[in-house]
């Protein structure tokens, strides 16, 4: 090799990729667990998804918190000893909730997988929800709920939902003071009881796999009386408002606006979900797009803008987020909606595309660094109900979408009386 002579540069839209396939078995109960084996650390990541989000309580907190309150007390362990027990393997264990699924979870050193799945079940199968934790609880959640309300931008994402999806709908609602208050542990443990004890779930495993993995996962859950999920989207009818546009005085110091705009969009089944992807790019979708360019490199006005497409499981929203001065916000809106009308107008040319081609398929590449990042990626396509050929099928959209498509979609969907306007102040 001549180290005198630079490589050749490839382009990374000519790369192909490749996402390394799973390998799933079934415990004892029916529940599925998908593995990637890979990695050169020892290490493992473990996550129990559960359907058990906030399409299914019945009160606004109630499956966040009973989500949180997982950790916080068993009838053996106190939350402290809990903490204490993953933290001394150098381990962590976290829990989330979404709208429509919850996760446990738990990253380790493979080697420790056998002192840690034991406390995990104790955790699953053994919370007991202390009125003094839940107390603790609700007064932090309402100390950072009062804190948020403060800022425009907390505001204007919790409207822009409401007003896009209805606030009855799971991705509308949102938790007022009142909710926190009213949540108790009869009600959490009745949720418990239904989506963790006797709910739907499936397990997605990474990294570096012992070979008595699927003994261990049947052990401590295999005998449990959980089932396996229908990964059939929950369809909940979304009621959109009939109003488009807010202007909403949330702070009469505020020296800035909170800008969404939004409007519905389906989900990623619709044939123009992939190809609208890359006219999102094009348009805000990452540093230097079109929106970036014009509204801050260009005007001053905002020190970031992005658009992107929600990441939710049914019908899901295209949505262009940013901060503004207050002087400037109305005008922050004329250039969105001008960067609307270039789209539909005027043909991408070939350089802008392929920056966007080579900056898709570098994310990609990301994406799939690493046994965590691949399995992310099959647990998106597989709680959204969708298969291998959707990856692919994806990167060839990215290659393959042409300035006439690009156009045609803008025309489709970025016509400015399709979206809702707010400015939070």
């Amino acid at each position: 090799m001549n180290r005198k002579i630079a490589p050749p540069i490839v382009d990374a839209v000519n790369f192909k990729l490749n996402l390394k396939p799973y390998d799933l078995f079934t415990l004892d109960n029916g529940v599925p667990v998908y593995t990637v084996h890979a990695g050169a650390q020892e290490v493992i990541q473990i996550e129990m998804v559960f359907y058990a989000g906030n399409s299914f309580e019945t009160g606004s907190g109630i499956a966040a918190a009973t989500n949180f309150m997982l950790k916080n007390g068993t009838s053996k362990k106190t939350a402290f000893e809990l903490n204490e027990a993953f933290e001394y393997y150098g381990a962590y264990c976290n829990r989330s909730c979404y709208n429509e699924t919850a996760i446990l979870s738990l990253h380790s050193l493979t080697k420790y997988l056998d002192v840690l799945l034991p406390v995990m079940n104790e955790m699953l199968t053994d919370s007991v929800f202390p009125e003094q934790e839940l107390d603790i609880f609700k007064q932090n959640t309402k100390q950072r709920l009062s804190v948020n309300l403060q800022k425009p931008s907390f505001v204007a994402g919790r409207l822009i939902d409401s007003y896009v999806y209805g606030d009855q709908h799971p991705y509308g609602k949102y938790t007022e003071g009142e909710h926190i208050d009213a949540l108790n542990t009869d009600d959490l443990k009745a949720f418990y009881k239904k989506y963790y004890l006797q709910g739907h779930c499936a397990i997605f495993v990474s990294g570096q796999l012992p070979a008595n993995l699927l003994p261990l996962l049947n052990t401590f859950f295999g005998k449990l009386q959980l089932s396996k999920p229908d990964y059939k989207n929950i369809s909940i009818k979304t009621n959109p408002v009939e109003q488009k546009k807010y202007r909403i005085e949330n702070d009469v110091n505020a020296v800035q606006g909170a800008i969404r705009i939004a409007q519905p969009f389906p989900n990623r089944h619709h044939p123009d979900f992939k190809k609208v992807v890359v006219l999102n790019n094009i348009f805000g979708g990452f540093f230097g797009s079109r929106l970036m360019a014009n509204i801050r490199e260009d005007k001053g006005y905002t020190y970031g803008i992005h658009s992107y497409l929600q990441n939710h499981i049914q019908e899901t929203a295209w949505m262009i987020s940013t901060e503004a001065g207050k002087d400037v916000c109305e005008a922050t809106l004329e250039e969105v909606y001008k960067e609307m009308k270039r789209l539909r107008e005027e043909a991408v040319d070939q350089d802008e595309i392929l920056l966007v081609q080579n900056y898709m398929m570098g994310g990609i590449l990301g994406d799939l660094d690493g046994p965590f990042q691949i399995m992310a990626k099959w647990k998106n396509i597989i709680l959204n109900d969708l298969d291998e050929s959707y990856f692919y099928d994806s990167v060839k959209a990215i290659k393959e979408t042409s300035a006439e498509e690009l156009m045609e979609l803008a025309n489709k969907y970025l016509q400015p009386e399709k979206f809702y306007e707010l400015v939070v102040y």
